[in-house]
């Protein structure tokens, strides 16, 4: 049995091992799979809002520089028409404002007129324009173009290219090969407008002072300013109240007739004439502790002017946040962190999603200038499962259950055959043994006879019963072993006849009369009326003999000699129950004193002889005509067998 167990751990070894390795290759590919799968929706979802801000950056670098006077060129007009697209408050909520910071520091919005009083609904956010204008002022002397590369995008660079495994590596390369160090123009450029749209830039720094265009032939070249006596001074000067020394100042004209047609004048002039305005591109410098200013840098005739609009930080962030991240089912198992960065120290956080505490996966995003104060975290403390791995999860409890069941069933099965191999090892003892005795009995009561020891014919009479009981007793173990050997052969047939059950219940107490009386029991019959049924006569008395001697061997030192034989119907079953006063079945055994050479492990048994083949037949006889046999305890002690017989008329 030792070496059976070896050789089953050695194979369920030798099997695991390979499936087990296959199995963890699996599951790994299958994880990284799904890291991959996560960096690329954080990408994307990074990308996305990456467009947005590029898209966000295309529209302010193609807003005409005129747009940030209240009234566009030509700035004599006055109409509803020629006002600008940014005189009304910003629709977006994250944008205070847009307005241009001067040479002279001056501020000028076109959420103002010039001369006018700002309307009540825009006196706040001017209020704060001109507050972060004097701000700026402080430090636009530190702005530069220099693109900078924040160390968390180096940091995250660097992290990219330690990833192991070929889905990460594929879905990398999809990405673009190289990050954008800016989002819109990379460079400077030169444009080309109008001298009318130079004028209305530098309307607010000249005051209130109306302006009117020089003649055609001193106008400016399109390479820039005009030759000449007229250009050795600016196209505008720093000084308020100065207008431009190469242009005609008139606060008023002479007459309508010859004012209208100056403007003519200055409209076909303006129409033709142009020269380039350097643009550079798109910074971002920070006002006070929740504002940001985008802006671009305009040289006009070697004059700097500052044109953007104020970012409200906070509002910003969660508008990236709500817009492109909460909506997303990637909020329910991850977090997202947006902040603003400032040399290194967090000015701004806003975090939505799920919180984090022990991420198993971070991806970090530092993103272009203008916005490269803006830095994106987007953690998860699990990889949400995919697919694959839960389907694989699935396969291995399944061939684990599988495994340790067929592995169960091996061992349970090699214990059967070994249990069983044991039991006909003690069954050959216990035959042999059951064999001697009666014929050891038989030949004494036979020398006893031949040598006269019978005194009387009475003392005779009782040892030819003894002989004869002995040598029934022989021949039922014999045909006990004869009729298991036919049953496991299955060449023992039915031989079914219709009676009511009264001539076998007759032929049982006539057979063991003389084995009852003679160890002390008595046998009593309870037997309803039943219906004539059909069964197997010498089967069933096989049956209940062998019942009847299996009371009479584990009940000799019972208070209680008596043997019950209780025979009754109930809807379509016959029952019989055989009932005594010995010491019962232990629990344990209850269900197995019907197996082949079965037999009780405890002091009882080991000293009451047997062969355990009359229990195991009466089951077989029983299954054979299609009924089924039970063993329980009985409360007041002793045990009942009961015998369940289909009801075949």
């Amino acid at each position: 049995m030792k070496r059976l167990q070896i050789l089953i751990l050695i194979f369920c070894v030798t099997l695991s091992v390979p499936l087990g390795y296959f199995v963890m290759r699996t599951y790994r590919g299958l994880q990284q799979e799904e890291t991959a799968t996560l960096s690329f929706f954080a990408n994307t979802l990074f990308d996305e809002m990456e467009q947005a801000l590029e898209a966000l950056v295309q529209m302010e670098e193609a807003r005409a520089i005129d747009e940030f006077n209240f009234y566009m060129s030509p700035p004599g007009g006055r109409h509803e028409e020629n006002r600008s697209p940014l005189s009304h408050l910003p629709a977006q909520s994250y944008i205070l404002g847009y307005f241009q910071n001067n040479p002279d520091g001056s501020v000028q919005t076109p959420l103002a007129q010039v001369g006018k009083s700002v309307a009540v609904d825009r006196k706040d956010a001017v209020a704060q324009l001109e507050s972060a204008n004097r701000i700026f002022n402080r430090k636009r002397t530190a702005v530069t173009d220099k693109i900078i590369v924040p160390p968390v995008q180096k940091v995250a660079e660097a992290e990219q290219k330690q990833q192991s495994g070929f889905a990460e590596k594929y879905l990398d390369l999809t990405r673009s090969q190289k990050p954008k160090a800016r989002l819109g123009q990379k460079e400077k450029r030169f444009e080309k407008v109008t001298v009318a749209q130079a004028e209305n830039v530098a309307h607010q720094e000249v005051g209130e002072a109306v302006v009117s265009p020089a003649p055609s032939g001193a106008a400016l070249s399109k390479s820039g300013p005009a030759s000449g006596p007229a250009a050795e001074d600016s196209l505008m000067d720093s000084g308020k109240g100065r207008a431009a020394k190469k242009y005609q100042r008139r606060e008023i004209y002479p007459t309508e007739p010859e004012a209208d047609a100056a403007r003519e004048a200055a409209a076909e002039t303006r129409d033709i004439e142009s020269f380039q305005v350097e643009v550079a591109p798109l910074q971002s410098v920070l006002i006070g502790a929740d504002q940001m200013f985008i802006f671009r840098r305009i040289m006009i005739d070697h004059k700097i002017y500052r044109q953007g609009f104020i970012l409200k930080l906070h509002a910003f962030l969660n508008h990236l946040a709500q817009n492109y991240f909460i909506a997303q089912p990637m909020a329910d198992y991850a977090g997202l962190r947006l902040q603003v960065m400032d040399q290194g120290r967090e000015i701004v956080r806003v975090q939505g999603g799920r919180s984090t505490h022990n991420p198993k996966f971070t991806l970090n995003r530092a993103f272009p200038s203008p916005f490269a104060f803006l830095n994106a975290t987007l953690s998860s403390d699990e990889i949400p499962r995919s697919t694959g791995r839960n389907t694989l999860m699935i396969m291995m409890v399944v061939l684990a259950a599988i495994f340790l069941i067929g592995l169960f069933a091996i061992y349970k099965s090699v214990r059967a055959i070994v249990d069983l191999s044991e039991r006909r090892s003690q069954f050959v003892s216990s035959v042999t043994h059951e064999l001697k005795t009666p014929l050891t009995n038989i030949r004494m009561y036979i020398e006893m006879l031949e040598q006269g020891i019978a005194k009387d014919t009475e003392r005779e009479q009782e040892y030819f019963q003894i002989i004869n009981s002995e040598g029934s007793r022989l021949s039922r173990l014999i045909n006990n072993v004869l009729d298991l050997a036919k049953l496991e052969k299955k060449q023992r047939s039915l031989n079914l006849a219709r009676g009511t059950f009264e001539e076998v219940v007759a032929e049982v107490q006539t057979v063991m009369q003389a084995k009852l009386r003679q160890e002390g029991f008595t046998l009593k019959i309870v037997q309803e009326d039943i219906r004539p049924f059909k069964y197997d006569r010498e089967a069933m008395i096989q049956v209940l003999i062998n019942l009847i001697e299996n009371s009479i061997k584990f009940c000799r030192s019972a208070l209680e000699k008596e043997i019950t034989i209780r025979i009754y119907q109930e809807p379509e079953r016959i029952k019989i129950a055989v009932s005594d006063h010995g010491p019962g079945i232990p629990r344990h055994a209850l269900k197995k004193v019907f197996d082949d050479f079965y037999r009780v492990d405890n002091a009882l048994a080991r000293k009451t002889r047997g062969t355990g083949i009359g229990l195991a037949l009466v089951k077989k006889f029983i299954k054979l005509i299609g009924g089924d046999v039970t063993a329980e305890n009985n409360p007041g002690g002793g045990c009942t067998i009961t015998i369940s017989l289909p009801f075949n008329e």
